[in-house]
């Protein structure tokens, strides 16, 4: 059965003892997502999942499916997030734009800590604040820019398939998807997420800089 304060505290601990690294100053646009994890309704135990990580088994990441009215990508999944402010930290531009998006209203309180920066193709410097944003019953996402929010449980980001790795305009640089039911996230987004699973759920110093996005999703 999924214990909260375990996980919280896990995720905590794990954030703590691990280096996130910063873009280099004028490496892109800055911008913040948050990376909000939720219970996710699930209460057994997954199915081989080895018994010291089962209270992973009812957590849930929190994620968009930005609106169809948008010029620019339109219906691709995403976290909430966007531009930092001027004056704002990443933190608080993550846990405003939470609110504005999806109507879920938390304090500096509920940060646990960070990510790497993520340079996107289509200049913007990525900051993910892993945020706990504990039991929710339910969110209200500005139609504007939220067509549909969803819980995506964590176990998901566990699957043997994932990442899904393709060759990229540079060998050095695999085009990296992340699977999630029958279909999949593609990066930026689903390079966040693999590290969240390396770092947070599986505790692997795993750096993610270097995978490539397809080019529907920045061009």
């Amino acid at each position: 059965m999924f214990c909260r304060d375990d996980f919280k505290a896990a995720l905590s601990a794990r954030l703590g003892g691990f280096e996130s690294r910063r873009a280099a100053p004028g490496a892109g646009r800055p911008a913040a997502v948050a990376v909000a994890v939720t219970d996710g309704g699930f209460g057994a135990a997954l199915s081989g999942m080895p018994t010291h990580a089962a209270w992973q088994a009812d957590a849930a990441l929190i994620l968009t499916r930005r609106s169809l009215q948008l010029r620019a990508h339109a219906g691709q999944w995403a976290l909430p997030g966007g531009r930092v402010e001027a004056g704002e930290r990443v933190e608080e531009t993550a846990l405003r734009e939470m609110r504005e998006e999806i109507g879920l209203a938390l304090g500096t309180d509920s940060v646990l800590g960070r990510l790497d920066d993520f340079v996107t193709r289509s200049g913007f410097v990525m900051s993910p604040v892993v945020i706990w944003a504990g039991p929710q019953a339910g969110f209200t996402p500005d139609p504007a820019e939220v067509e549909t929010v969803h819980r995506i449980p964590v176990r998901e980001f566990l699957r043997e398939d994932a990442p899904l790795l393709a060759p990229g305009e540079d060998p050095d640089r695999p085009v990296l998807r992340m699977p999630v039911g029958d279909s999949w996230i593609a990066a930026p987004t689903a390079a966040i997420l693999l590290q969240f699973r390396e770092v947070c759920l599986l505790g692997r110093d795993t750096r993610v800089a270097h995978y490539d996005q397809p080019g529907f999703a920045w061009r």
